[in-house]
């Protein structure tokens, strides 16, 4: 699947089902042996044309190796292959009072979430996938086998040579195959509560997101939709919300602990304008608070049927993020846009959803052209032109204004090290 606004499928020659790590090395060491281009498939849920074979070659659908093993409730990790998604994983694990909060919205292939790097609504609390990868099994693209952290390991912490694990974590397949991560677990919260609080300006939500943070508030997730957003979901999800700039504040804590919490967070929405706060306590409530929230891409797509839609995704420094989210609406008014804004504002990451005729050239390059605006300011800001759904195909061009030539140059030595002919996933970050 690729959703960058110009881009056009590009399938693979032929496509396999390994179902064992030894079927991946042996496809791989083929491969390798003649020159044939490598592209891994996990479940097809990335948005920068991830899996889009743009040289042919042969693409390994992973999906059927589907294992989790290596439990460990008093340490607090699991290993996966790369057919378990998210919420498999969460399945599986259900009774035992620990989880996988990694959320990027789809049920995604957890290897194919540290592929990408990915993230979502619990990064504020939780991290990224990056800290939450203890170690990785990864078949290298002559088929040799490497455990980035050494066989069988997941200590919480290491500081034995290169992190190996973090190169991989975001490397989008283009360095090995990930048949295999160790993950960090966390103990399920006793209770949880969510709300939603309508600001006057976007100015007004982020200043009560700074102060939420600067507060200690341990919240679990911090979420922005603006006015054209909340429209669309309160239609699409058919929910009664004030059409205005919003955040959606999830809590998760003791029940003792959570009543405090909710008392700052009342007193800090108040001081910056905001409504007043109904809380979401029960397990349907919050479901249904979250559904919209995870359904904005299908409720901004229906703001004009028969349009398809691109996500963009920039993370910028928190105290730059009124800014940059002005400047962003006016460019879309002016550009002519439909492009309702949604973020993990905890974060400084936000994505504008643009929707738009692909039959219309003109529509789709003011797109193209909107979207690399739009990774320029966010590099302007200190910040990047991805936050969580990597480079792909079509952000190669502000890598190189993100890192430098001599970081891109970098990047380049570690690829031909591990990748001397260019055969995984080629075409991509680079």
């Amino acid at each position: 699947i690729s959703a960058t606004p110009t881009l056009s499928c590009a399938p693979p020659d032929a496509v396999v089902w390994p179902q064992s790590v030894g079927q991946v090395q042996e496809l791989a060491a083929l491969c390798y042996r003649c020159r044939v281009p490598m592209v891994p498939f996990g479940t097809g849920t990335g948005l920068e044309g991830g899996v889009n074979a743009v040289q042919g070659g042969v693409c390994f659908d992973l999906s059927r190796m589907d294992a989790i093993t290596e439990l460990s409730l008093e340490d607090f990790s699991v290993a996966v292959e790369p057919g378990v998604t998210r919420k498999a994983l969460n399945s599986h694990l259900h009774g035992t009072g620990l989880w996988f909060p990694v959320d990027p919205g789809a049920d995604a292939s957890l290897c194919g979430m540290a592929a990408t790097g990915a993230s979502g609504t619990n990064a504020v609390r939780y991290g990224t996938m990056r800290p939450n990868v203890l170690n990785l099994r990864v078949v290298l693209p002559d088929g040799r086998l490497l455990h980035t952290a050494g066989p069988g390991r997941q200590p919480r912490k290491r500081a034995a040579g290169y992190d190996l694990t973090s190169l991989f974590v975001g490397s989008e397949g283009t360095l090995g195959f990930l048949t295999q991560a160790t993950l960090r677990l966390h103990p399920l919260p006793e209770a949880a509560t969510v709300t939603t609080a309508a600001f006057p300006s976007v100015w007004a939500a982020v200043a009560c997101t700074v102060q939420v943070l600067q507060a200690a508030v341990p919240v679990a997730r911090i979420e922005f939709l603006d006015e054209v957003m909340v429209g669309a979901c309160s239609r699409f999800s058919k929910m009664e919300l004030s059409v205005a700039a919003t955040l959606l504040l999830e809590l998760h804590g003791s029940r003792h602990g959570l009543a405090e919490q909710q008392r700052q967070m009342e007193e800090i929405v108040r001081l910056n304008g905001g409504s007043s706060l109904a809380w979401a306590e029960e397990p349907e409530e919050r479901g249904r608070l979250w559904a919209m929230r995870h359904s904005a891409w299908y409720a901004a797509l229906a703001l004009r049927p028969g349009c398809q839609g691109y996500s963009t995704d920039v993370c910028v420094p928190i105290s730059r993020l009124p800014d940059v989210l002005v400047e962003t609406k006016r460019d879309l008014q002016d550009s002519g846009l439909t492009g309702p804004m949604v973020g993990h504002i905890g974060d400084g990451n936000f994505h504008c959803l643009l929707i738009f005729d692909t039959q219309d050239p003109d529509e789709t390059q003011r797109v193209h052209a909107f979207a690399q605006r739009l990774g320029r300011r966010a590099l302007a800001a200190g910040g990047t032109c991805t936050g969580e759904h990597g480079v792909g195909l079509g952000k190669r061009g502000l890598l190189l204004e993100e890192l430098g030539q001599e970081g891109l140059d970098t990047l380049r030595s570690i690829k031909a090290a591990l990748d001397p002919h260019n055969l995984m996933n080629p075409g991509k970050v680079l």
